[in-house]
């Protein structure tokens, strides 16, 4: 099944929903980032839950979500677009975990206090930020705890990651359900008893579901208008003239100890790895 995600509203304007399936994309993040099993459960779910929040975007606009923890990956970053273009990266990608730490959960990775960061940007003067406290470092919850709170809009969200054996992503994907205003109490009340009775989101997929099937069994008994499919796929912009942006803004006395170091810089991106040595000329350029 490739990686895709529907978005929906009930005809009544009481929801309005996007599942996703992410298998492939979260598995060339964790190629891309060489991360081992726990860090690619992680930022599988943050990359999934940044596709299903990109659904809501329009035309140019962007959105990047960051978790800040306590825990060893310390920081997970993941970007999308209105287009179902997403990347991810991880700071710590490998745990270097003690033999008894072997079973550390996502939440204990992550760290049990932190920040979630959303940036929007929806080409305005300034981009929109929001943060929130980690409520329980599961990322799912979080991301429902942020859109309740921040953006006033009550939300459920389902993120899940399973892995095969040697580690490569076996099942990846979500799904967002946000309730609309004016918010009946009691379709709430159903949709919720749904939720609880609902498999998990890998049983689901590994079952061979895909968004559509996920949506129609959460919202049976409920037409609704599907407002089409977005393709989804790891896609990185990172180009030279952005690399020599950042090295730019390094500032004058630290370009010039690298130069005077005699050895020409090789930046590596830290999302899809592409490596950009850069020419002692391009250095003097931006001194000037």
């Amino acid at each position: 099944m490739k990686d895709h995600l529907i978005r929906i509203t009930t005809v009544d304007g009481t929801w309005r929903a996007t599942a996703a399936v992410t298998t492939a994309l979260v598995e060339e993040i964790r190629r891309r980032q060489d991360s081992d099993p726990i860090a690619t459960m992680a930022i599988g779910r943050l990359a999934t839950g940044a596709a299903l929040l990109g659904s809501l975007l329009k035309d140019d606009q962007r959105l990047a979500i960051m978790v800040e923890g306590n825990g060893p990956l310390q920081k997970l970053h993941a970007e999308t677009d209105a287009r179902g273009r997403v990347r991810g990266a991880l700071k710590v990608p490998r745990i270097p975990l003690a033999e008894t730490m072997t079973q550390l959960s996502v939440a204990e990775a992550v760290g049990r206090a932190g920040f979630l960061h959303v940036v929007k940007d929806l080409g305005l003067k300034e981009p929109y930020r929001g943060m929130v406290q980690l409520v329980s470092s599961e990322i799912a919850e979080d991301l429902a705890y942020y859109l309740t709170t921040s953006e006033q809009i009550p939300s459920s969200v389902a993120l899940g990651v399973a892995l095969q054996e040697d580690g490569r992503v076996g099942v990846a994907g979500g799904f967002l359900i946000q309730a609309l205003p004016p918010v009946d109490e009691s379709a709430v009340a159903l949709l919720e008893d749904r939720l609880r009775q609902l498999p998990s989101t890998t049983t689901l997929l590994r079952e061979g579901l895909g968004p559509r099937q996920i949506l129609e069994q959460l919202f049976a008994g409920l037409p609704f208008h599907d407002h089409g499919e977005t393709a989804l796929s790891f896609h990185c912009g990172c180009h030279r003239r952005q690399i020599l942006q950042l090295l730019r803004a390094l500032g004058r006395q630290e370009l010039e100890d690298i130069l005077a170091s005699g050895e020409a810089p090789v930046v590596t991106c830290e999302y899809c790895g592409e490596r950009y040595p850069v020419t002692r000329e391009e250095l003097a350029a931006l001194l000037h």
